[in-house]
């Protein structure tokens, strides 16, 4: 049946994705996943005992657990894991993140590019890609280093407000 969603626990191959885009940032404090397969495959951190109740449900459910990305094929034929903002609550960051004071914390989750005078912190090791936090340990969103311009220091990947600013 097309369009129809299949509901199984994450293989050893996307575990290693997701194990992988986790090293980049530091160690992976969570080692459950499951996988919604559709158009693309939905990774949820579920643990044990919600998956046993959903593998006794009849009806399964449309999602389960914390969203916390997507695995896809890019345009080169190879799969990745793409992390949103609630995959870093299960990965303890020690490397590629950055802490925004108060008024670019602001900025940034209005969708804006961060400058590097908003920069109190940051730590940058290989990737272009870091975890963006407030002054609180708060988790604010992901941004792309852009170390180049001090203007544009941080760019705005995605943030906790898109969810408020997106159009119905």
């Amino acid at each position: 049946m097309e369009g129809e969603l299949r509901y199984r626990r994450a293989s050893s191959w996307e575990y290693d994705l997701i194990l992988r885009e986790a090293e980049k940032y530091g160690e992976l404090e969570h080692h459950f996943f499951a996988i919604v397969e559709g158009k693309f495959r939905d990774v949820y951190a579920v643990n044990e005992r919600v998956w046993a109740e959903i593998e006794g449900m009849k009806v399964k459910p449309y999602a389960y657990g914390t969203f916390v990305g997507t695995i896809k094929v890019d345009k080169n034929l190879v799969e990745k894991f793409y992390p949103n903002v609630e995959f870093f609550y299960f990965v303890r960051v020690e490397k590629n993140y950055a802490v925004l004071s108060p008024k670019a914390g602001f900025l940034f989750t209005t969708g804006k590019d961060v400058p590097r005078s908003g920069v109190r912190k940051y730590n940058w090791q290989g990737t272009k890609k870091l975890v963006i936090y407030d002054e609180n340990g708060i988790i604010l969103g992901i941004g792309r280093i852009n170390p180049e311009s001090r203007r544009k220091f941080i760019l705005n990947v995605t943030d906790i407000g898109e969810f408020i600013r997106r159009k119905r």
